[in-house]
């Protein structure tokens, strides 16, 4: 005999799908902080970000970075040539640095809870993009009480 389901468990009908868009809209910001960070990074190190220094800093393929790096041009972070070093662009800039900070205070309030500085990195690269601006403001707080 069939189970009958339980019309209160699972998302409202049309939810689901509006849960799915948000969570490939949500991965798609993850990457383009991510980019938007090791581009300034490099930018600092090294004076310019090149696809082969980003495909080795973030563990990928020369293919995935240029397919990315067009999407990021489309949105607007990145100015691309082909030959040439990838640039920011303002929004882009902006992207990089919330994204630095954001993650500076995940390692910090982390690490302030005793949290071993090489484990806490890590954790924070995943929380980093989904800590609400709420739950970071209280890291915060928390960090400047003396």
């Amino acid at each position: 005999m069939p189970r009958s389901r339980n019309k209160t468990s699972g998302p409202v009908p049309g939810q689901q799908a509006e849960n799915f868009r948000r969570s490939r809209r949500d991965h798609s910001l993850e990457t383009a902080q991510d980019y938007a960070e090791a581009i300034a990074d490099l930018t600092t190190a090294q004076g310019e970000a090149r696809v082969v220094d980003l495909a080795r800093r973030l563990g990928v393929t020369h293919v995935t970075v240029n397919r990315t790096l067009a999407r990021l041009q489309r949105a607007g972070y990145v100015n691309t040539r082909p030959y040439r070093a990838i640039f920011l662009t303002d929004v882009g800039r902006k992207l990089a640095a919330e994204s630095k900070q954001r993650h500076q205070t995940v390692v910090a309030f982390l690490h302030s809870l005793g949290i071993p500085k090489k484990t806490a990195e890590l954790d924070a690269e995943g929380i980093e993009h989904h800590v609400s601006p709420e739950t970071l403001r209280a890291f915060e707080r928390r960090l400047n009480k003396p």
